[in-house]
This record gives structure tokens, C-alpha cells and sequence, in this order.
């Protein structure tokens, strides 16, 4: 018999499958949430952001002491930028722009310090990385190659930002038949109107792209499972 539990969960509760669901966190990187990183640089205010790491690491303690799947994104570009269309380069019109030189090295590149996940919740031996270029994890990446291969049917989602990386990916999960549970606390955004519009346009609709819910309930219904 399949181990599920009924976890709280707008528009009504997700059927967690822990055997076929893996946590996505998304682009928890230096750059985003560090004072001092990029996003700072740009004006944003990044405790909007900080304030889902203490959730978020424990709901990936508890993810970890489960043994369960836990999958890490980084946006990023190759150092010779040949990744990178022009289009995404230019628009903003900002007075710096991705390879060019920030606070935490090359903006957006990968290998720069600012391009890596925050030390609260770097990827422990075995956990996969996925090096997106875009804002979809599933865009030029072999996640859904990863998640076919493991039986993953089922994605628990946190990250940033709510309304870009988090709600592109998402999208891409539902048509390629994956069923999403994205964590309130643990997802945010630098506009906090956003992360909320964010969240309503997941659920809406009878859950048209996904579930919204607590990493509290997702913890809980770990320690019930261990129990």
C-alpha cells in the first residue's frame, strides 16, 4: 500500500506520496539572499527573501533525516556567456547586467561566488544540482530526466522568487504531469504583493497549477511517517 498522507493545503489537501516526491529548492544562491550580493546592489530588500531559510532548513533537516530526495537549482550562465540570448542580456537597460562584474563576481555566472547556494542550505553529498540558464528548472536542464529515472511524480517546491523562478517552474511541472506543493513560508519574494499573486495564481482554479501549503504540515507529516 502507497504511504500517503493528507497534508493541509490550498485549494484542498495535497496527498503526499514521500516515495515518489522530491524537494525543489530554487535558486537559494549568494547573489539573491545575501546582504551585500546582487540583489541588494539592485535596490531590493533581502530579509523579504532571508526570511525562508529558517523554515526551509527545517524542513531540509527533516527531508534529509527521511532519506528523501532533495534536488538544489542555480540560474547561471556559462563564463563565455554562449548560453545566454541577448534578449535576457539587455533588458532592464541597468547600468550592469549578467557577466559583468558584481559585488560577489560576474553576475549570474557560474563558478562566481555569488552564483552558489547560501551555506544554510548548500547541497549535501549526492544531492543533485541543477545549472539552469533560464527561469524554468526544466528549460536546457536534465531535471525531468533526473525525476523519471528516481519514479518522482510529485515535487514539494520552496525557493525564490515566488512570482519569476518559482512560478515558471512550476508551470513547466504541471504539463509534464508532476504534482506541486509550493510552501508559502518557504518561498518569497522582493515585492511581497507579488509573492502573493504569486501563490493565489497556483491555486486558483481548483489548484490549476499546483497546491499551496506550510513547510510546518510537511514536517509533521515526515515525523508522522518516521514515527
Amino acid at each position: 500500500m502507497p504511504d500517503i498522507t493528507a497534508i493541509a493545503a490550498l485549494p484542498y489537501a495535497f496527498d503526499f506520496d514521500p516515495a515518489h516526491c522530491a524537494l525543489l529548492m530554487i535558486d537559494m544562491q549568494r547573489d539573491f539572499l545575501e546582504p551585500g550580493g546582487f540583489g541588494e546592489a539592485l535596490g531590493n530588500d533581502v530579509s523579504l527573501l532571508r526570511r525562508t531559510i529558517a523554515p526551509s532548513i527545517r524542513l531540509l533537516t527533516a527531508w534529509r533525516a527521511a532519506g528523501l530526495l532533495a534536488i538544489h537549482t542555480r540560474e547561471g550562465h556559462r563564463p563565455d556567456l554562449s548560453d545566454l540570448p541577448e534578449a535576457k542580456r539587455v533588458r532592464g537597460r541597468g547600468p550592469v547586467t549578467i557577466g559583468d562584474a558584481g559585488p560577489m563576481g560576474r553576475i549570474l555566472v557560474r563558478g562566481e561566488p555569488g552564483h552558489d547556494i547560501i551555506p544554510e542550505l548548500y547541497p549535501a553529498p549526492g544531492e543533485p544540482v541543477i545549472d539552469k540558464p533560464g527561469k524554468g528548472a526544466f528549460h536546457a536542464t536534465d531535471l525531468h530526466a533526473i525525476l523519471q529515472n528516481r519514479g518522482i511524480t510529485q515535487l514539494v517546491v520552496t525557493g525564490v522568487t515566488t512570482e519569476v523562478c518559482v512560478n515558471t517552474t512550476v508551470r513547466e511541472a504541471n504539463d509534464r504531469g508532476y504534482d506541486c506543493l509550493v510552501l508559502e513560508d518557504c518561498t518569497g519574494s522582493y515585492f511581497p504583493d507579488f509573492h502573493a499573486a504569486g501563490l493565489a495564481m497556483i491555486r486558483a482554479q481548483g489548484g490549476i497549477f499546483g497546491w499551496v501549503g506550510q513547510s510546518a504540515d510537511v514536517v509533521t507529516a515526515i515525523g508522522r511517517r518516521g514515527g
